[in-house]
């Protein structure tokens, strides 16, 4: 049977879920170009061929990090059609929780936090946090007030989630986890 071999779309969308999966475990300072390409089961050299250096790299798993964000904003979008821009918010906040029960996405969203002395990975997050904000005001039809709560609130589910707050029994972790529930 002849073989059918990967095209360079095929291998760089591959490199992009791998990059995505092992930045979010070991942050942009603690993972090696040689633990993406082994977890995409390519050459280093090929990666390299594909995004000419690491920061290249990061800064394209961001962005599609922030797509895949903004795709599932739109789901939820979607299921409220027509209702309030409150609940327009509610919903694409629901389908943004959805997306991060698989923490990878947060987690790179996290590591590109602290890596932000780089200047390239700070103006790619710059822009995905750009791109997520305009979003979400335009779709929802939302003031800027209420857009910013919903960033805020964002955050603050990621800080849940990172520090495993829903697990602290103590009044402090309560106060923070109030009415925050995720997948």
């Amino acid at each position: 049977m002849p073989r059918t071999l990967s095209t360079a779309d095929d291998r760089r969308e591959a490199v992009l879920d791998s990059a995505i999966a092992v930045f979010a475990v070991g942050g942009y300072l603690g993972t090696p170009i040689a633990a993406v390409a082994k977890d995409a089961d390519i050459s280093p050299a090929y990666v390299f061929k594909l995004f000419p250096s690491k920061e290249g790299l990061f800064v394209a798993a961001l962005e599609r990090c922030f797509e895949r964000i903004e795709q599932a904003l739109e789901a939820g979008a979607r299921g409220a059609d027509g209702e309030t821009p409150t609940v327009i918010l509610d919903r694409m906040g629901d389908a943004y929780a959805e997306l991060i029960g698989d923490r990878s996405l947060l987690m790179l969203q996290v590591h590109a936090q602290s890596a932000s002395d780089v200047p390239e990975i700070r103006e790619a997050l710059r822009r995905g946090l750009a791109r997520i904000t305009r979003f979400a005001a335009i779709r929802s039809g939302a003031s800027p007030d209420e857009v910013q709560r919903f960033i805020a609130y964002g955050q603050l589910c990621h800080l849940v989630v990172t520090a495993g707050l829903e697990d602290v029994p103590e009044e402090w972790a309560r106060t923070l986890t109030n009415g925050i529930q995720h997948p």
